[in-house]
């Protein structure tokens, strides 16, 4: 509860800080997107975890997004492809076995932007292929923290940390965790 609580505090916190929604600054005036994004895993089960665990655990996505709104604020909504890719065993997890895809459905919104930059926070639900004793559960749902500049008015570079977890909705929750770096391109 406590971490819900703490979620919607800095959102609505960010509502306040984030410009008015005339433009969308993920697509700059495009209305398509692909995205790829690659992760590093980190073992921890906060939803931003602190960097100090680092995994042999990776995370690949690409995505399709289309420009939307939430709450006025800018925001895309985008559907994804993850597949997460682990080898060997560390902290006691052997990580090979969370080789697994997932089919998401997310959406990021807007918080503070400018011309050439903006940050931004993402909700997902989704679907793995398997479910294991790490998450417990086919069905995750993903919490999202980033920040993205425009290299040219087409293409972004976005760095992130993603947490995706059952949502307490199986009696194992470990979660998965990553630190990324991503690639979009809209037209």
């Amino acid at each position: 509860m406590k971490k819900i609580v703490s979620t919607l505090s800095f959102l609505a916190f960010a509502a306040v800080v984030a410009n008015p929604a005339n433009a969308n600054p993920f697509f700059n005036g495009y209305d398509n997107q692909v995205g790829f994004n690659f992760g590093w895993g980190v073992n921890h089960g906060f939803i931003v975890p602190p960097p100090t665990q680092w995994v042999p655990f990776n995370m690949f996505q690409f995505q399709y997004a289309q420009p939307t709104t939430f709450f006025r604020l800018p925001a895309r909504m985008s559907l994804g492809v993850v597949q997460t890719l682990g080898h060997g065993k560390k902290y006691g997890w052997h990580w090979d076995k969370y080789t697994i895809p997932i089919a998401m459905l997310s959406e990021d919104i807007a918080l503070a932007y400018g011309k050439y930059w903006y940050t931004y926070t993402g909700l997902s639900v989704g679907m793995q292929l398997q479910q294991n004793e790490r998450i417990g559960s086919k069905l995750i749902f993903g919490f999202k923290l980033g920040a993205g500049v425009h290299v040219s008015e087409c293409t972004a570079i976005e760095a992130y940390v993603q947490h995706y977890s059952n949502g307490n909705t199986a009696p194992e929750n470990h979660s998965y965790a990553f630190y990324g770096l991503g690639i979009t391109y809209s037209f």
